[in-house]
């Protein structure tokens, strides 16, 4: 009689400091997070790209929203705040469209798209709690927004078809902070 022995298997240590790679590339699975990276960096891109002084015809300008739109809010003293705080509304006024094309245009081409996303989903917090009179329910466009930009990122969404696969190969990307920053 033969007795078998348990094989063992190492579990896979998963804490903040170790990267997970998953190998989408070639899958559908894979296609499919391209085509989320794509369409929701062409959503960010378009969003900034119309506020834009150049395009939109007058500079743009947040602090009617954010004195007056959010008051249903958790944070709307946050931002009623840096409505009245001159410096803060002029770096927002600027920051805002900048910073939704960026990351729209990094989310695109597949480049820095952690970091991106980061801020992406840092964004899309503050268009949740700021829109939050959640008459329909706490689930919004808001919260899908922010669900989207944390699979990108969690899932590296710049190595499949991205230009972060291109990043990782340099010399430059094998730094514990640019596994963070990209894919």
């Amino acid at each position: 009689m033969t007795t078998a022995t348990p094989t063992t298997q190492a579990a896979t240590e998963t804490t903040f400091g170790n990267v997970l790679d998953f190998d989408l590339q070639g899958t559908v699975a894979g296609y499919w997070l391209a085509i989320l990276r794509v369409v929701t960096g062409y959503w960010f891109l378009h969003a900034g790209f119309t506020k834009f002084a150049f395009v939109a015809g007058e500079p743009f300008d947040a602090t009617g929203y954010l004195l007056h739109g959010t008051s249903a809010s958790p944070i709307h003293g946050f931002f009623a705040w840096a409505a009245g705080t001159p410096w803060l509304m002029e770096l927002t006024n600027v920051m805002i469209p900048a910073g939704e094309f960026l990351i729209g245009l990094g989310l695109i081409v597949g480049a820095l798209v952690r970091l991106a996303s980061f801020f992406g989903a840092f964004l899309m917090v503050f268009f949740y709690l700021g829109n939050a009179d959640w008459a329909h329910g706490l689930v919004n466009g808001d919260l899908m927004g922010l669900l989207l930009f944390v699979t990108l990122a969690t899932l590296g969404a710049g190595r499949v078809l991205g230009l972060d696969a291109y990043i990782e190969e340099l010399d430059l990307a094998n730094t514990r902070i640019a596994k963070f920053l990209l894919g």
